[in-house]
This record gives structure tokens, C-alpha cells and sequence, in this order.
């Protein structure tokens, strides 16, 4: 009897975790959702903007009497210090969304570390926090405000700090660390450099950095590239931070699918245990009621 009632007691608590694990699923769903409807949407406005930056830059290359350039445009010929902005989660739960970011952040500061370069540590996120404290890795700022729902004001207050740093020649590139958004079922943590600021890779881009546009600026190409190349800037960084909310609840949906999975498969094993138990404890209650019955007769 005893052994039956572990069992019981064991279903209780499993069952309960599962409601729990299944919840989880749900609300990940949700959020996960509007979160996709969000990047989906910057991805469109992103990356418009990095192909209007490339055309116009290209147009103002092909004049060489123009000289109008952009300070986040300019690669430094020699990388003196850098900067790597990781973005993790404050939450666990979500299988290995957070280890696989680490991994590549942890290679980048190898890379650096071999080249001799100088690295400034900008976290993102409650558990990257954690684990560079073990690793005893400096951090130059932690960031944990940042939750499903990252919004362009919060993410301007930390691209600004970069854009000034970078002017100012106190940092010479800047890179993120972030888990990309490819598909619902291809995730893939990345490192991207988005300072200096680089034209984007599409076929589109590339053709218009061949074939220039003769664009007439007003005010000025000074004053439109002044404007432009920041945005440029800080809607990569905000993309990055959307692509990030969206690969968390991801992560957090397969995670906890796996789990109620589980527990569904760990409930029908010790059910098969409680009833084998009981049949067992029966069995031996009628064997002690017909032998006793023997020993009356």
C-alpha cells in the first residue's frame, strides 16, 4: 500500500507540472505571435533603409568632388577597441536559446583576445549577466529591461551611447551578439557588425551600389546622410532585439511542448506502475483471505 500511494503521490505532482509546462506553451504562442508581427514589419522598414543608405552613398561615391561622407560610414584601417552588445533573456525556460548566443559571444571575445584587442561587454538580459559574473568577464554596462515587448525608445537610449562612442573614437566597431530569426523553424545565433555601418548584402543593394542614381539632395547631402545612416544604425540594432523577442518565445514554445510530452509520457508509465502496484496488493489481499479461510475449515 505504501508503494501505491508514492506512486499516487508522484502523479499528483507531475500532473501539475504539466499544467504548468502547458501553460507556458500557451502563453509563449500568444506572445509569440505579436512578436512576429512586429519583426515582420521592421524587417520590411530595415531593410529599405540600409538599401536607400548604400544608393545614396554609392551616388556620392561616384563623385569624387563631393567629399561628403558620414562618420558611422567610415571603417577605422586599424580596430584599437571594439564592442560587443549581447542580447539574451531574463527568463530561462527556453531550451537553448540562451547557451547558443553565449557560444558565439564566447568565440568572439576568444578572437579578441588573440588579436590583442581590447573589448567593452554590453549584456542584455538577466541570464547572460549570470554567467559572465561566473566567467568573471568585465562588463561595461547590464541592461534587464528589456523583455517580449523591446520598444524603439529603450533601444535608441542604448544605440545612441554606441553611435557617440564611435564618433568620439572611443570604440572602432561594434558588434551583436543575438539569436536571428530566419523561419519558425530555423533560429541561428549570429554575431553582426553594425558599426561602421555596412551596405547590406541583397542582390537589390548590390545593384544599386553598381549602378548609381543621380540624386538632387536638398538641403544637403550632409544633412540627409546625417540623418539616414543613424537611423540606419539603430534600426539594425532594434531589429536585432525584435529578432530576439521572437527567437525567445520560440525556443520557450518547443521547450515546453517538449516537456508536457514528457510528463504526458511519465503520467502512462506510473499509471502502468499504480495499476500493476494495486493488482499486485490485491492479489496478496486474496491470498491472505483464502488462506485464512483454509485455516478455518
Amino acid at each position: 500500500m505504501a508503494k501505491a500511494r508514492a506512486i499516487i503521490k508522484r502523479l499528483k505532482a507531475i500532473k501539475n507540472i504539466r499544467k504548468i509546462t502547458r501553460t507556458m506553451e500557451l502563453v509563449a504562442t500568444a506572445r509569440f505571435k505579436k512578436a512576429m508581427e512586429r519583426a515582420t514589419q521592421a524587417a520590411a522598414y530595415t531593410k529599405k533603409l540600409a538599401e536607400i543608405v548604400a544608393d545614396v552613398s554609392a551616388s556620392l561615391g561616384a563623385e569624387a568632388s563631393t567629399g561628403v561622407s558620414h562618420p558611422l560610414l567610415e571603417a577605422r584601417p586599424v580596430v584599437k577597441k571594439s564592442a560587443l552588445l549581447v542580447i539574451n533573456s531574463n527568463r530561462g525556460l527556453c531550451g537553448g536559446y540562451n547557451s547558443g548566443i553565449l557560444r558565439v559571444a564566447n568565440q568572439v571575445l576568444r578572437e579578441r583576445k588573440e588579436s590583442q584587442i581590447p573589448v567593452d561587454v554590453y549584456v542584455c538580459g538577466k541570464r547572460g549577466i549570470n554567467f559572465f559574473k561566473f566567467q568573471r568577464q568585465a562588463m561595461a554596462e547590464t541592461y534587464t529591461n528589456f523583455e517580449d515587448k523591446p520598444t524603439f525608445a529603450e533601444v535608441d537610449s542604448v544605440a545612441t551611447k554606441f553611435v557617440e562612442q564611435f564618433v568620439r573614437g572611443e570604440i572602432d566597431q561594434l558588434d551583436v551578439a543575438f539569436m536571428s530569426f530566419e523561419s519558425m523553424a530555423r533560429q541561428k545565433p549570429i554575431v553582426v557588425t553594425v558599426l561602421p555601418v555596412s551596405r547590406p548584402t541583397s542582390d537589390q543593394a548590390v545593384a544599386a551600389a553598381k549602378t548609381p542614381v543621380d540624386y538632387e539632395f536638398l538641403p544637403s547631402p550632409t544633412e540627409i546622410l546625417a540623418d539616414i545612416v543613424p537611423a540606419s544604425f539603430k534600426a539594425r540594432v532594434f531589429k536585432a532585439f525584435l529578432d530576439a523577442a521572437v527567437s525567445e518565445q520560440v525556443y520557450r514554445m518547443v521547450a515546453m511542448k517538449s516537456a508536457t510530452e514528457n510528463a504526458d509520457g511519465m503520467l502512462r508509465d506510473l499509471k502502468q506502475k499504480y495499476n500493476r502496484a494495486r493488482q499486485s496488493q490485491i492479489t496478496s489481499e486474496l491470498s491472505e483471505i483464502i488462506g485464512g479461510a483454509a485455516a478455518l475449515e
